[in-house]
């Protein structure tokens, strides 16, 4: 393995290295400072604006088990360890390139006494790439047992802790250990990453919350993250006290993968609903734009490893066991199941929906059997007790009305299986039944499948001709993860038991050729979709959606675990007022447009009328004769003109520039642009249809426009009806001059010609015209509105000839994507940055301005 060693220690003080237990090995590059590499071993150093090579391909894969088995020899007491070769995170290297070093990060399975840590970790490292988590035996219970499988894992799957036996209730003392074991593993990921090169895989709920801790220490780190599980509906996930923090955990990767479509959507609801974050698809990915980074959203289906599956067939001893099955079930039909003991796997909704069809269907009495293995449960508590007794109960039952002293119609199998004989049951069934009522993904489809398929050597160790066709039949719930992918499955609800019961009998009596043609068609997917397909696509969108992390300057922002990365582009910068101030006092001629809601007065203010504060600031800018200073908003003339009657000198734009006037004194202008507004009789009728349909909407009626507000409603329903409201007005006015647009939480609709950047255009050319030219302009806005009057400021004026190009500044509200070059985060800055302006224009025009020597006419301009 290529590495890169540090020669200097001291660059490890940073951070919180000094706190953990170091993992024995030289360690790579490290960040020293975030967002900036350190230049220890003589390499050039990186501001992060230019792609640094990499020397290898390296890929951290962080989960909560290592891919080990581990067990102590008695005779030496030495620890022995060996690959765990049904783990997926061993199987998935197949899918990488050869050339790939893949490092695990993880807990193990066994516990480890604190003096033989270190030499067993040296072990690990150097023998199989893998750096072990220990954590305390106390913290081990409350992180895992606790609150990942008594508490999350039964909330992501629906079940939400009603009473005492059914999931635990939130302890404040079992998330912290939850976050507590997170920073273990991000600490241990922290000594052996390569932050420049490496990409960082974190797998499963249990680590929700390390990618903040990765991103914390090195901004420009390239994380992805795979949800083995379900993701809950938002109804069901906002009843977690913590959702805010883990939600932004998430969001701290560049790519977030899912099983299926639903998860995704539940998780983009999530943070629709919780943080206000908007998603798009983005040339066919789904992203979320979060402080300036795209994260995106991947929806992959977990496959199986093709290989080791095949191989499993070929060995001899399940051809053995295949012959012994079928003897065993001479005459009989076989169905089979395979579920852990869980009371979310359906396993007693499954014998109830057998003993119906037992009941309705006389013909199968004495000839159907159904072959139930249960695998050993992940989690111990009261429901799975209960959910065993419950399963043994109903077994025992229907082998008593049903059964015979020479036939069992429910076999129960509740002992570790072998590989060898599950894949020799699969290859056998008739039909396979997976009944869960809630499952992530659930690979025991797909391997029945591969399973009916066979081999060559299978089939002619157990007598299958070669030309035979293969049949398989799937009884498939809804509500497991696999179910979208198997087209050819009869879907069921499992809490219907009639009508699992009629879909086991379709399917045990269907054609023989649709039995032929629906395996085919799920082996194609299957063979093609393996486990390599789906690792390679995940690391393939991991590297597109990290391409960019060196274009752009990154800056941390937030406290614990709400710390998150604002990433902007170079040429996107905070304005600051010393900048802006010396700017000011080399020109002499100044023109400055202000937007209103959000840019100087507060986006969330009841109070809608500026401060005494900002009248005054306002007022001492307009008194330098040498300003013209403009107000552009979209709001009604007449509110703006009550609220800003204190500022005579004041230009304002009202509606979007419909209306306009240049002080106090002065008469309000109609554009001319667009007098006729006969589209608003076809408007209003539209928007009132969708008002009454979308509970917390409203209209506001303005003199040149219609604007629908859904802002107060349900947010998910509000953007579908918005969506909806902009296609249907798009259609009934495409001969009518007037122009539809999207705001936040808004669809407006005005006159065509009519825009905020036409305000800018019309003020600098009579400026212009007026014989003096500007040499300082500046626009601040918050709104995707303003983002016109950025558009038209860098656009050049025409007029008279220009001695000097003007010096301009297009400030955004709010880190955010925009036309604009400079930003400021909030209301509070902007007030801060006209206040050092109105004192340096204090300071150079003592004298204040009168509105007779100020009145500029704007009809005399045209």
């Amino acid at each position: 393995m290529a590495s890169r060693s540090c020669t200097n220690l001291l660059g490890l003080v940073s951070g919180d290295l000094l706190d953990i237990s170091q993992t024995p090995r030289t360690l790579p590059r490290v960040m020293t400072v975030p967002g900036i590499i350190s230049d220890l071993d003589g390499h050039e150093s990186s501001d992060g604006d230019t792609d640094a090579p990499a020397l290898c391909d390296r890929k951290i894969i962080v989960a909560n088990m290592l891919p080990l088995h581990a067990y102590r020899n008695t005779e030496t007491a030495k620890w022995h360890f060996t690959w765990d070769e049904d783990s997926i995170l061993l199987q998935l290297k197949d899918g990488l390139s050869p050339e790939t070093e893949v490092i695990y990060v993880g807990s193990l399975k066994a516990e480890i006494d604190v003096c033989e840590q270190e030499e067993v970790a040296q072990r690990l490292l150097e023998d199989f790439n893998c750096v072990p988590t220990f954590l305390p035996r106390e913290l081990q219970e409350k992180f895992y047992h606790g609150f990942c499988k008594q508490y999350l894992w039964p909330l992501f799957h629906y079940m939400l802790p009603m009473c005492p036996d059914h999931g635990d209730r939130f302890d404040r003392s079992i998330w912290q250990a939850y976050v507590s074991a997170n920073k273990i593993f991000a600490d241990k990921v922290m000594e052996v990453i390569n932050p420049e090169d490496d990409y960082v895989w974190v797998q499963d709920y249990h680590l929700m919350v390390l990618p903040t801790f990765l991103r914390k220490r090195f901004y420009r780190a390239k994380l992805g993250f795979f949800l083995h599980s379900t993701f809950p509906s938002s109804e069901i996930y906002r009843t977690l006290p913590v959702r805010e923090e883990m939600l932004r955990g998430l969001l701290n990767c560049d790519l977030i993968g899912f099983h299926t479509f639903d998860y995704a959507r539940h998780f983009l609801s999530c943070c629709s609903r919780m943080l206000g974050l908007d998603y798009e698809s983005k040339r066919g990915h789904i992203g979320l734009d979060y402080f300036g980074r795209t994260v995106y959203i991947k929806i992959l289906p977990v496959g199986i490893h093709m290989g080791r599956l095949e191989s499993v067939l070929n060995e001899p001893c399940t051809s053995v066991k295949v012959k012994e099955i079928q003897e065993q079930f001479h005459g009989k039909t076989l169905i089979l199941g395979v579920d852990d003991m869980d009371i979310f796997k359906g396993i007693n909704l499954k014998l109830l929906a057998v003993e119906q069809l037992l009941r309705q269907n006389p013909k199968f009495q004495g000839k159907l059997v159904l072959v139930q293995i249960i695998n050993p449960a992940r989690s111990s508590g009261k429901d799975v007790q209960e959910a065993k007794r419950e399963t043994y109960s109903i077994a025992k039952r229907i082998n008593e009305i049903f059964g015979s002293p020479i036939y069992e119609p429910i076999i129960l199998i509740d002992r570790p299986v072998a590989r060898f004989e599950k894949s020799a049951y699969y290859a056998v069934a008739e039909c396979c039944l997976v009944n869960a009522v809630r499952d992530g993904m659930n690979l025991v489809p797909y391997k029945y499948i591969i399973c009916r398929q066979g081999t060559h050597l299978l089939d002619e160790a157990v007598g299958i001709k070669e030309d035979t066709p293969h049949t398989s039949t799937l009884v498939v719930s809804e509500f497991v993860g696999c179910s979208p992918s198997l087209s050819g499955a009869i879907r069921v609800n499992p809490w219907d038991i009639d009508a699992v019961a009629e879909a086991l009998n379709l399917g045990l009596t269907m054609p023989y050729y649709e039995k032929k043609m629906r395996h085919e068609k799920h082996y194609r997917y299957v063979s093609s979709h393996d486990l390599s397909y789906w690792a390679r696509s995940f690391v393939q969108d991991l590297e597109r959606a990290c391409k960019d992390h060196y274009n752009n300057r990154c800056w941390g922002y937030g406290l614990g675990l709400g710390f998150r990365v604002v990433s902007l582009s170079p040429s996107f910068r905070k304005l600051g007022v010393d900048h802006i101030v010396s700017a000011y006092k080399r020109t002499s001629r100044r023109a400055i447009f202000l937007d209103y809601d959000g840019t100087v007065v507060p986006q969330t203010s009841i109070n809608k009328s500026p401060s005494l504060e900002v009248v005054s600031i306002l007022n001492a800018i307009c008194n330098d004769p040498k300003n013209t200073v403009f107000i552009v908003s979209g709001r009604g003339k007449n509110s703006l003109g009550e609220w800003l009657a204190p500022c005579e000198m004041l230009g304002i734009a009202a509606e979007h520039g419909y209306f306009i006037r240049w002080n106090k004194t002065s008469e309000w202008e109609l554009s001319t642009v667009a007098t006729d507004l006969d589209w608003k009789e076809i408007v209003e009728p539209i928007m009132r249809s969708y008002t009454e349909a979308t509970d917390g909407s409203s209209i506001e009626i303005k003199e040149s426009a219609l604007v629908w507000h859904h802002q107060d409603a349900d947010p998910d329903f509000g953007s579908w009806q918005a969506m909806e409201l902009i296609n249907h007005l798009e259609n009934v006015l495409a001969n009518e001059p007037a122009v539809v647009k999207r705001g936040q939480q808004i669809v407006e609709v005005k006159p065509q010609g009519v825009s905020k950047g036409v305000v800018v255009e019309k003020v600098l050319s009579t400026i212009m015209n007026g014989g003096q030219p500007p040499d300082f302009l500046m626009c601040i806005g918050n709104d995707r509105s303003d983002e016109d009057m950025f558009e038209s400021l860098s656009k050049p004026v025409s007029g008279p000839s220009q001695s000097r190009i003007p010096e301009i500044f297009a400030c955004s509200v709010g880190q955010k994507p925009s036309k604009a070059r400079y930003y400021l985060d909030d209301t509070t800055e902007v007030v801060k940055l006209l206040r050092g302006i109105a004192a340096a224009a204090a300071a150079l025009s003592p004298k204040p301005r009168h509105g007779a020597q100020a009145q500029v006419s704007f009809e005399s301009a045209i």
